[in-house]
């Protein structure tokens, strides 16, 4: 296993240089929404939350840097700030949220999403519809982040951070109590484990990991708009998640390099001379929901559980 993780993360270091110049868009993007989709394995396979409005903290977190920058604070400041709002913007709905269970809180926390566009799109503070424009690139120290190079190892840290975050979350007493509430919610809360307190937390830092992949996509694009954060983009946070394994440590990777790549891969088709222009949307759609019901029929626990079963020797008996 460590040997694998090793593997992995010397892959993903050469990448960036290795990648042809096309395709390290692709690379960062995918760096990032694996970021969040991270965040929600861990809310929606330990904390047993249900979200469909994840690109909403996506998008507090970015226009929150975007907007620090513009107005003249540092690059660093903005992208700092970034996880802190959106933790803070998750704490504020998610205390009469989280009371909602199942397909109600799904609703929700999808409405809030709504909420957050039409609040950005008639903003004028925000840009408004046409967007906010302007936000200079990265920088620290007055050294600057300028090419696709230097953002795809700047999102593959924001990634390792993510990770190593994640996992001691898991192997913690809140991760545990987690577990336990996940078995049984009622004899949990009867042992003493404050179930509540503890799933708001994890709302939060979800939130944050959200937030904080916002901010570099912020400094990367250098424009944001409302239509950069669609209900679309949510849905395909769960996809990956929850086709990469809820509650894994690699599942959220797996998930998102399996979407990202099959959803490029649609893309390019639907752009092919012939094609209707509303052939990439539906595409898309059709992807996530091919994936989905695949994944549920046949690989259940998800990509890396089902994977990890199967590579299991069973030990002989004595």
């Amino acid at each position: 296993m460590r040997a694998g993780w090793i593997a992995a993360g010397l892959l993903a270091l050469a990448a960036p240089v290795l990648l042809p110049q096309r395709h390290l868009a692709v690379y960062v993007l995918l760096a990032l929404t694996a970021a969040v989709a991270v965040g929600v394995s861990m809310l929606m396979g330990y904390a047993g939350q249900v979200s469909l409005g994840q690109a909403s903290f996506y998008a507090i977190g970015a226009y929150a840097a975007g907007l620090l920058a513009v107005h003249g604070l540092p690059p660093l400041l903005g992208l700092l700030a970034a996880p802190l709002v959106a933790a803070a913007a998750a704490l504020l709905v998610g205390a009469p949220l989280l009371r909602l269970r199942g397909h109600h809180l799904a609703f929700a926390t999808l409405a809030m999403q709504l909420i957050l566009l039409g609040l950005l799109s008639r903003g004028e503070w925000a840009g408004g519809a046409i967007g906010l424009q302007g936000i200079p690139r990265f920088s620290v120290a007055g050294v600057q982040v300028r090419d696709d190079v230097g953002y795809a190892y700047l999102a593959l840290a924001v990634l390792a951070l993510v990770m190593l975050i994640y996992r001691n979350v898991v192997v913690s007493r809140v991760g545990r109590a987690l577990r336990a509430a996940a078995t049984g919610e009622a004899a949990a809360a009867a042992c003493g484990v404050p179930v509540g307190r503890y799933r708001l937390a994890v709302f939060a830092l979800s939130a944050a990991f959200a937030g904080l992949a916002g901010g570099v996509y912020a400094f990367y694009l250098g424009y944001l708009s409302p239509g950069s954060f669609p209900v679309l983009l949510s849905i395909e946070f769960v996809v990956m998640a929850a086709v990469g394994g809820l509650g894994t440590i690699a599942g959220p990777l797996v998930g998102a390099t399996v979407i990202t790549l099959l959803v490029q891969a649609l893309t390019v088709l639907g752009t092919q001379p012939g094609m209707p222009g509303y052939a990439p949307a539906v595409l898309s759609y059709a992807v996530y929901g091919l994936v989905l019901v695949v994944a549920v029929l046949y690989l259940p626990r998800g990509i890396v559980p089902s994977v990890h079963g199967a590579l299991r020797i069973p030990r002989r008996k004595s």
